[in-house]
């Protein structure tokens, strides 16, 4: 299952881009236009180094929290029967797999109501990461990037669940790390970059087609745990 949930993960990551530029864009424009200005260095050169590296943080944000999730998971399967234990976490994973793709294929969005779960959080990092804007240097890109990455976000949680059913702090990191390379185009992009790539992944065709293979990875996981219980 794990290779269905890497390559998911980048998926969602990838075609979840409406939501992040709706969630981050706004976040990242602000953060882009208060970066630090020289006549002697390339403008799009500095802007692209900090945007890395900011995004940088924001991805190994999500890599330890899957880390985090998938070896609590592992921890947490000596003390339950490991068998029925590891099939449930496989039903889990593969029920938000197809709600997932459900969203992906704009049939349903139920998926983005769990973003309420991280508010309680947010509402502490939130006055932190504040004050890493403006931005003077690229450490303190990287840590903004950090202290974003915990923006609730419903897709981020959704795929959370794999890294639960995962169970593995490796593998947890791995399915999380390419949720969030999945992410770099759209915000990365800007201007007409971002309305381009945006355009793209809301062609009702290719939310479709990204969707359904969402639903079949969510199904042939769901299958997997069924036959386990045989």
């Amino acid at each position: 299952m794990i290779d269905y949930s890497i390559t998911g993960a980048f998926l969602v990551g990838l075609m979840g881009a409406g939501h992040c530029i709706g969630m981050c864009g706004g976040l990242v424009g602000a953060f882009s236009s208060q970066l630090p200005r020289s006549p002697k260095q390339n403008q799009f050169a500095t802007q692209l180094r900090f945007l890395l590296s900011y995004n940088l943080g924001r991805i190994m944000s999500y890599a330890f929290a899957g880390a985090l999730v998938g070896g609590s998971a592992s921890a947490l399967g000596m003390l339950f029967d490991l068998d029925l234990y590891l099939i449930t976490l496989r039903i889990i994973a593969g029920v938000m797999m197809i709600a997932t793709g459900l969203y992906i294929a704009q049939i349903w969005s139920g998926v983005v109501q769990v973003e309420r779960l991280g508010m309680l959080l947010w509402r502490f990092l939130s006055p932190i990461a504040g004050k890493m804007v403006p931005v003077k240097n690229l450490p303190q890109a990287f840590i903004g990037g950090m202290l974003w990455g915990w923006l609730p976000c419903g897709l981020v949680y959704t795929t959370l669940t794999w890294a639960v059913a995962a169970n593995s702090a490796i593998d947890g990191a791995l399915i999380m790390a390419s949720f969030g390379l999945g992410t770099l185009p759209a915000l990365l992009s800007a201007g007409v970059a971002a309305n381009v790539f945006g355009r793209w992944v809301q062609n009702r065709a290719v939310r479709l087609v990204s969707g359904s293979v969402l639903v079949i990875f969510g199904l042939q996981t769901l299958y997997i745990a069924i036959a386990q219980l045989n």
